[in-house]
C-alpha cells in the first residue's frame, strides 16, 4: 500500500520548486513511516535544488526535521507508532571500522529506507539526505528516526542538521572547555548555535564575527560576549586584541570560505584549534604556510555534522530545552507552509531568517 502525501520536488537544476502529489510506500524491514510534524528550511535543501549536491533529480527535498512514527517495518524495535522523533542522517550501521572502534559517529555505512518514494507517474525521488521530510509522511531507515520526548516539533526539527552542526562543532569537535576563549566567524544559524553550544560549555569569553550587525546583535543574545564587524575591522587584530594579543583557543569558521578559513587560522592562540563546520563549495582551495602549520602547533578540524550520534545527543539536548538551558525555540525565525518553501529560499539567501520551518 501506498500513502498520497503533497511534498516540494526539486525537478531541475536550479528550477523552483514546487508542491506535488507523491507516493510513499509502507515500511518495509528495518523502515519507519513518519508523519512528518515540522521540516526546517536548510541551505543543504537549497544546495539541492542548485545542483551542488549532485544530479539525481528529481529531488524530494527537506531534511531537518521533526514528527511521529505512523507504522515501522519488520525487525524495527528501537521505535514504535506513536513516539515522537528527531530526524537524522546519520544511522549508524555498527559495523564498519568507525563503529567497531567506538567512533560511531564516523559511520562509513550510515543507512537510508531501501524502498523509493516516487510521483505519481512512477518516476523514483532521491530525498534529501536520504530524509524527504518537505512531505507530509516520509519514508526513511529506522536508525534515523532518534526518540525523544515530545517537545514543540518546530524547535526539536532543527536539531536534526544545522543546529546540531553548530552546536556540535563547540561541544563535540573542538571540545570547548570551561574557561576557554571562543571565536564563531560567521553568525548565521549554525554559527549561532556553535555560539549556544560554547556558553553550554562553559567558555569565558565568545567572540562573534559577522559582516551583519543585525547578525551580530542577535549572537549576543545566543551567548556572544563581543561582537566584531568585520566589514569595518581585521577579525583577527580584533580577536586578537580581545584575548590578551593570544588569539582565541577555539576558532570556529562557520562560513566555509578560503578567505574565512585563513581568517581563522590566523586568529588562533599557539596550540589553539580550528573548527571548519562551514560547508565550502567543490571548487575552493586553501593556501597556507606549511611553516606556520606546523609552529602554531594545535589542532586543524573538520566538523562533520556536529560529529554527532543523535542516540546520545538529541536526547541530552531536548532535555536541556526543556529545562530551559538551550534556547531552541530562539533559531525558529518564522512557520510557513508547504508551499512557501521557495519564498523561504530567498530569505534565506538574503540573511533575513536564522530559520523558516514549514509545520504540517
Amino acid at each position: 500500500m501506498s500513502h498520497e502525501v503533497r511534498a516540494v520536488v526539486a525537478r531541475s537544476k536550479g528550477a523552483p520548486v514546487s508542491v506535488e502529489t507523491i507516493l510513499v510506500p509502507d515500511p518495509g524491514p528495518g523502515e519507519a513511516l513518519v508523519r512528518v510534524q515540522a521540516c526546517g528550511v536548510c541551505h543543504t535543501d537549497l544546495h539541492y535544488r542548485e545542483g551542488a549536491i549532485g544530479e539525481d533529480f528529481p529531488y524530494l527535498l527537506g531534511h531537518e526535521a521533526a514528527g511521529v512514527v505512523e507504522a515501522v517495518g519488520e525487525d524495527v524495535t528501537d521505535v514504535v507508532p506513536g513516539d515522537f522523533v528527531i530526524l537524522n542522517w546519520r544511522a549508524v550501521c555498527g559495523r564498519c571500522r568507525a563503529c567497531r572502534r567506538g567512533q560511531p559517529w564516523y559511520c562509513f555505512d550510515t543507512h537510508n529506507a531501501r524502498q523509493r518514494m516516487t510521483l505519481k507517474d512512477g518516476t523514483e525521488l532521491a530525498p534529501a539526505l536520504g530524509i524527504g521530510a518537505f512531505a507530509e509522511k516520509t519514508l526513511v531507515a529506522a536508525g534515523q528516526c532518534t526518540k525523544v520526548p515530545q517537545v514543540r516539533p518546530e524547535a526539536a526539527g532543527l536539531l536534526g542538521c544545522g543546529l546540531m552542526a553548530g552546536l556540535g562543532a563547540a561541544l563535540n569537535t573542538a571540545p570547548v572547555s570551561r574557561g576557554q576563549s571562543v571565536a564563531v566567524i560567521g553568525c548565521g544559524g549554525v554559527g549561532d548555535a556553535a555560539i549556544a553550544g560554547a556558553r553550554l560549555a562553559g567558555a569565558a569569553r565568545i567572540i562573534a564575527v559577522d559582516i551583519d550587525d543585525r547578525k551580530l546583535a542577535l549572537a549576543q543574545t545566543f551567548g556572544a560576549t563581543h561582537t566584531v564587524n568585520s566589514r569595518d575591522t581585521d577579525p583577527v587584530t580584533a580577536i586578537r586584541e580581545l584575548t590578551g594579543g593570544h588569539g582565541a583557543d577555539v576558532v570556529i569558521d562557520a562560513v566555509g570560505r578560503p578567505e574565512t578559513y585563513q581568517q581563522a587560522f590566523h586568529a588562533r592562540d599557539l596550540a589553539g584549534t580550528v573548527v571548519l563546520v562551514g560547508v565550502p563549495t567543490p571548487d575552493m582551495k586553501l593556501e597556507l604556510p606549511l611553516l606556520d602549520v606546523f609552529g602554531r602547533g594545535g589542532a586543524l578540524k573538520s566538523s562533520w555534522y556536529g560529529d554527532c550520534l543523535p542516540s546520545r545527543d538529541f536526547p541530552m539536548l531536548v532535555d536541556l530545552y526543556r529545562q530551559g538551558r538551550l534556547d531552541l525555540d530562539a533559531f525558529v525565525t518564522e512557520t510557513i507552509a508547504l508551499d512557501e518553501v521557495e519564498k523561504a529560499f530567498e530569505k534565506m539567501h538574503s540573511g533575513e531568517v536564522l530559520r523558516s520551518v514549514v509545520v504540517f
